[in-house]
């Protein structure tokens, strides 16, 4: 074997051995990517292959189920990638239709093993299983060395979005054309805690994507909701969204959202409560301090369109960004703006995005809700 490992297969199964000789733990590799191997076991008595994929695929599901039954209606993450065990597969339900995103190409050489007993295993449940879409991004297929996928599994395939329900909205996500596996399910107890705070109070949605923090506020009770985003794909799906619930008192604006704040400052414009929900700043280690400059930037200026008193809700979804690195941030930015900043609430995501002790990455979102005087 040549010394880069660049003569293994991809998704050849690997031992990992100390400069002693003694064995540490077992792996898939995959020579074209940067993380030449990813560990599976930790046991030299376990198996790599098909039967630990459908084991622990099984105890992910089973996770979820410790904190109640499954809706069959409503959306919930199946399994989350290292934080189950299963470094390399995302897995979202939506309803009765399931989105995969692959992001190991060493698992690729068991994906319809894969997929296929979690086909099998969904249909037998309580909310079935419907269509699988599966995908691995241009972006991951670069890392990986790969080729980009995006095809249903199973035979069964959709021409149209997928109806689900949460937070008492009537929701729709596109399997095929969405973000990562469609949509973004990490928030969804967050978008229910900060509308508790913001009945009857004007609201500004930073970065609102298909409009899940400002939906669930204006339909819980804000006076008025005025979403930004830079897309204006995910704003007409936000609008369809508001027509499809009824709620009125929504509107949305295309555009940049840190230019946008900088003017709404400028001319002296102030709301009850502002929402910041960034796309993630820091892909890398190396980006940590330019996503600081930004989270601090982008807050700045949220808190000059506070009133005393008013409700500040932030967050990062950046794994490399710490939650020390955060909060640090924003006592920056209260000192700056010599305003006080009273943490109110400081959260994460919903339970069925756990956090592996031993990857810190997966304890990525931070979602802080503060009132600012």
């Amino acid at each position: 074997m040549a010394e880069d490992g660049r003569d293994l297969a991809c998704g050849q199964v690997v031992d990992i051995i100390d400069h002693d000789g003694n064995w540490v733990a077992r792996g898939l590799c995959n020579p074209a990517s940067r993380l030449r191997v990813r560990l599976y076991a930790y046991d030299q008595s376990i198996e790599v292959g098909p039967e630990l994929w459908k084991s622990r695929l099984d105890a992910a599901i089973a996770r979820r189920r410790l904190t109640g039954p499954a809706d069959p209606m409503a959306a919930e993450r199946l399994c989350f990638s290292e934080s189950d065990l299963l470094s390399g597969i995302i897995i979202d339900r939506y309803a009765d239709c399931v989105g995969v995103q692959f992001t190991a190409g060493g698992l690729l050489r068991w994906k319809d093993e894969i997929l296929d007993h979690l086909k099998t295993t969904l249909a037998d449940s309580e909310t079935g299983c419907r269509a699988i879409m599966v995908r691995v991004d241009p972006k991951t297929a670069k890392h990986e060395g790969i080729e980009p996928i995006e095809h249903w599994h199973g035979g069964t395939e959709l021409s149209e979005p997928v109806e689900y329900h949460q937070n008492g909205l009537q929701l729709a996500v596109d399997l095929r054309s969405g973000q990562k596996t469609g949509g973004y399910l990490d928030q969804r107890l967050n978008h229910l805690a900060v509308a508790g705070y913001l009945t009857g109070r004007s609201v500004l949605d930073v970065c609102c994507y298909h409009g899940g923090f400002g939906l669930v506020a204006a339909k819980h009770g804000a006076k008025s909701v005025l979403g930004l985003d830079s897309s204006e794909a995910a704003l007409e799906a936000a609008r369809e969204s508001a027509e499809r619930n009824g709620v009125s008192s929504i509107e949305f604006k295309a555009a940049d959202c840190f230019d946008e704040l900088k003017a709404m400052g400028t001319r002296g414009e102030q709301f009850d409560a502002v929402i910041l929900d960034p796309p993630r700043f820091a892909g890398s280690r190396h980006q940590v301090d330019n996503a600081v400059r930004a989270y601090r930037r982008l807050n700045e200026s949220a808190l000059d369109l506070l009133p005393p008193g008013g409700i500040l809700a932030t967050c990062s979804c950046s794994g490399r960004v710490s939650r020390s690195d955060f909060l640090n941030m924003l006592l920056d930015v209260g000192r700056r703006r010599r305003r006080d900043i009273v943490m109110l609430e400081n959260r994460g995501p919903s339970p069925d995005h756990p956090v592996a002790i031993s990857c810190p990455e997966s304890d990525y979102l931070k979602c802080v809700i503060a009132q600012v005087w």
